[in-house]
């Protein structure tokens, strides 16, 4: 069993790597409180706090294409990745999280009250169009396959605005109006795919 100093350390580094040393106590918070609703309500197949740790540091590969909005909608928020990772990184930003699955729903209520992170709002229903509409950025984490969440998101935003979908080993054929931002998970390139939405 690996120590709670090993998976502070990869936390520590990948939060140094965004120059957000001074989160590392809230996101060791996050992976502990996880943890612990794990045990009972299994929000993943993620068990060891290493293993949630690695979630929480491929989450914070969204953080660079966030510092510049001001809203966010994630979609299929789950267990939080990646909006309450963005959350605990960028407390000024406003968050809302689509989830329709009820003890995902009140952990997510859980993390957001302890926490303290009073920019997040959770919404336990599917994501609709005429409610989620107008974000700086839509993003979504393994929810849908990537081609396809890249069109869903594109009504959640505002004209300018950006979809964030995370890539892993199969690459998504980019459009005219898409990037690819590759980083490092550990043993593995990923990376972040944006889709700009035309002004």
């Amino acid at each position: 069993m690996l120590s709670r100093d090993d998976w502070r350390g990869s936390l520590t580094r990948a939060a140094a790597a965004h120059d957000l040393g001074g989160r590392v106590l809230a996101l060791a918070q996050f992976v502990e409180l996880f943890a612990r609703w794990n045990q009972r309500i299994n929000l993943s197949a993620a068990k060891t706090p290493l293993e949630i740790a690695g979630h929480v540091v491929d989450s914070l590969a969204v953080v660079p294409h966030l510092r510049e909005a001001a809203s966010v909608v994630d979609v299929g928020t789950g267990g939080g990745f990646p909006a309450l990772i963005a959350a605990i990184a960028l407390p000024e930003l406003a968050i809302r999280c689509v989830e329709p699955v009820n003890k995902k729903t009140a952990f997510l209520s859980t993390a957001v009250r302890e926490l303290r992170l009073t920019r997040v709002e959770v919404m336990t229903r599917r994501v609709d169009e005429a409610l989620d509409h107008g974000f700086d950025v839509a993003m979504s984490r393994a929810t849908f396959d990537l081609a396809e969440w890249l069109t869903l998101g594109a009504p959640l935003v505002r004209p300018g605005g950006k979809v964030l979908g995370m890539e892993g080993l199969e690459q998504v054929e980019l459009g005219p109006d898409d990037t690819r931002h590759a980083y490092d998970a550990g043993d593995r390139q990923r990376a972040i795919i944006v889709r700009r939405v035309p002004a």
